[in-house]
C-alpha cells in the first residue's frame, strides 16, 4: 500500500493529506503567515493519528507553486527537510492544478485556474482532464488583468476556477464560463494529484525540491500604492 504525505501552503489555506492503508486523512487550517509555525506540528499530529511513522512513507508531496512567496518557501523547505531526514523522495505538485482537480471532482475539466496574485495580477493556467489524465494547455504564468481579459475575449473560457473570481469580480471577464470561486477540499485534491504523481514516476531526489516562482517582485512600494489610489 502506498503511503504519501502531501501538503500545500501556497494560499491562505494550509492543506495537508496523508494517504495510507487506512484511507486518506485530511487537515485544512488557516495558512498564510501562520503556516510556517503550524505546518510541522500539524503534520506530526496527522502522522500520529494514522499511527504512521515518517520512515514508513514512500514519498512527500508539496505544493510547489505558483502562489504566495512565503508559503511556497515554507512548503518546499519543510518537504525537503523531512524527506532528506527520512531518506525519501519528493513529489512537486502544481499548486494551480490542485484547484483544477478540486473543480473537476470525479468528472472531467477543460478550463482555466485563476488565482489572486495581489498587485492587480493573476496566476493563471489552462488545463484539461479526460480519460487520459491531465494536460497542460497553457502553463502557469503571471497575467495582468487586461492581458488575461484580452486572451479570454479572443478565446472564451468554458470554466474558470480560483480565488481571482472573488478577488476581482466583474473586472475579470469570464463571459459565459462556469465559475468555481471556492474550493471544496484542497487537501482532497492534493491527495489525488500526489497519488497520480507517484504512480507516474514523478518522484525526485529531495535535494532537487524547488518552488515555482513566477515573479521577482512580491509587494508594491509605498509610492506605487499611493499612485494606485
Amino acid at each position: 500500500m502506498t503511503r504519501l504525505l502531501a501538503f500545500d501552503t501556497s494560499t491562505e489555506v494550509m492543506s495537508i493529506a496523508l494517504v495510507h492503508e487506512g484511507g486518506t486523512l485530511q487537515v485544512e487550517a488557516a495558512g498564510g503567515a501562520q503556516a510556517s509555525a503550524r505546518l510541522i506540528p500539524e503534520i506530526l499530529a496527522l502522522l500520529a493519528r494514522a499511527g504512521c511513522r515518517l520512515a514508513a512513507l514512500d514519498a512527500i508531496a508539496f505544493g510547489a507553486g505558483p502562489g504566495a512567496f512565503t508559503g511556497l518557501r515554507t512548503a518546499c523547505s519543510v518537504a525537503q527537510g523531512l524527506a532528506l531526514g527520512a531518506g525519501k523522495p519528493v513529489l512537486p505538485i502544481d499548486s494551480l492544478r490542485i484547484v483544477a482537480q478540486d473543480a473537476a471532482g470525479t468528472a472531467g475539466f477543460d478550463g482555466w485556474v485563476a488565482m489572486d496574485a495581489r498587485m492587480d495580477e493573476v496566476y493563471a493556467a489552462r488545463y484539461r482532464r479526460d480519460e487520459s489524465g491531465w494536460q497542460v494547455l497553457d502553463a502557469p504564468a503571471l497575467w495582468t488583468l487586461p492581458a488575461l481579459n484580452a486572451r479570454w475575449a479572443a478565446e472564451p473560457p468554458r470554466r474558470v476556477a480560483g480565488s481571482a473570481l472573488a478577488a476581482f469580480g466583474a473586472r475579470l471577464a469570464t463571459g459565459e464560463a462556469v465559475c468555481h470561486p471556492q474550493t471544496s477540499s484542497r487537501a482532497g485534491a492534493l491527495a489525488v494529484l500526489a497519488r497520480e504523481a507517484w504512480q507516474a514516476g514523478a518522484a525526485l531526489d529531495a535535494a532537487r525540491a524547488l518552488p515555482v516562482y513566477l515573479r521577482d517582485k512580491v509587494a508594491l512600494t509605498t509610492a506605487e500604492r499611493e499612485a494606485a489610489r
